[in-house]
Formats: structure tokens, C-alpha cells, sequence
């Protein structure tokens, strides 16, 4: 693990590792497991939602530890400019799945805002879904201004900027197994 990298113009330092994060889904796991063991055991699988780019690595890591089976699939949403929130959703690949009536589980990097969340939300009501659970790896609740719950949370952090595990600044970091938080503001 390097303690600090470089990503364009910007220097990060490492903030959590990897094995606090491997925890941390263990956990959420484990909750998720609970929860769902009813409803599989009635033959209802959920669909994993993942939250392209940035829930890739989450989503394997956690569909990993998932003992039911479950189906995957994925959207693509833009919010982030830089290190900081543009406020305007786009929704760059859309959901291609019938959810009608399906157990959805939504895959998220990060929530911070919740703006992006709720756009989805919004999107997803019309296809009339049985239910919808966010999991997210990172949930910053002094950013989050909206009501919607975030039921499963691996690690809730403050309102600084990180990378890595999925998560990136303008495309870079996102391979780093490790969290990285920028220091130089």
C-alpha cells in the first residue's frame, strides 16, 4: 500500500485500508443475508442494482459474500465534476431490466448529497418494484440533505474527498484497493 498518491494535480493520503473495508462489507453482508433469507427461501431473488462507475468493486466484493441467489445488473449516472457535486444528474446507461414486482437492491459507492440517489428512486417508482433497499459502501451524513432511508450503510465518513475502491478524482484512483482522502485543499 503506497501512503500517498498523485492524481493529476491533486496529492491523497491513505485514509482507510483495505482490510477495514473488506469488514465493512463483511458486516453489511451479513445484514443483507438476514434480511433477504425469507424472501429467497420463497423463490423471490433480488436484482443487485450497481451504480456504474463507482460501484463495480463494492458490488463484486459484496455479491460475494451474498449466500442466495440473486441476479446483477447495472445503470450509469453522472453527478461529479472534479472533487465536487455538479447538482445535475445524467443518466448515461439506463435500466434495461423488468423490476416490475422484483426485489431491488441499489449498489452505491457513495451517497453524500443523495441527489443522484433520488433522481434514481424517482426513475425506478414507474417500473413498480416489490422493494427497493439501498446499500451503499460509504453514506456521509452531514452532506445528505434528502429523506429517502439508507438501510445499509458499510461505513459512514465525513464530508471529506476520497478515492479508490471504485471511487475516483476526474477517472483516476478507482482501482486502489485501499480509500485515499485528499490532502491538499
Amino acid at each position: 500500500m503506497k501512503k500517498t498518491v498523485k492524481l493529476h494535480d491533486r496529492t491523497f493520503e491513505v485514509m482507510i485500508p483495505a482490510a477495514e473495508i473488506d469488514s465493512a462489507i463483511d458486516r453489511v453482508a451479513e445484514r443483507i443475508n438476514a434480511d433477504y433469507a425469507e424472501r429467497v427461501a420463497d423463490g423471490q431473488s433480488p436484482l443487485f442494482l450497481g451504480v456504474l462507475n463507482g460501484a463495480f468493486m463494492f458490488m463484486s466484493e459484496l455479491v460475494k459474500k451474498v449466500d442466495f441467489p440473486c441476479e446483477l445488473s447495472f445503470i450509469k449516472l453522472a453527478s461529479y465534476c472534479g472533487t465536487s457535486t455538479s447538482g445535475q444528474v445524467t443518466e448515461l446507461i439506463g435500466l434495461r431490466n423488468n423490476i416490475e414486482g422484483r426485489h431491488l437492491i441499489i449498489v452505491e459507492d457513495i451517497v453524500d448529497t443523495g441527489e443522484s440517489m433520488e433522481h434514481l428512486l424517482r426513475s425506478l417508482e414507474g417500473h413498480r418494484p416489490a422493494s427497493v433497499e439501498i446499500v451503499t459502501l460509504f453514506f456521509k451524513p452531514a452532506s445528505f440533505r434528502k429523506s429517502f432511508p439508507v438501510k445499509y450503510r458499510a461505513m459512514d465518513i465525513g464530508s471529506e474527498f476520497i478515492v479508490g475502491f471504485g471511487l475516483d478524482y476526474n477517472e483516476l484512483g478507482r482501482n486502489f484497493k485501499d480509500i485515499y482522502v485528499v490532502t491538499d485543499n
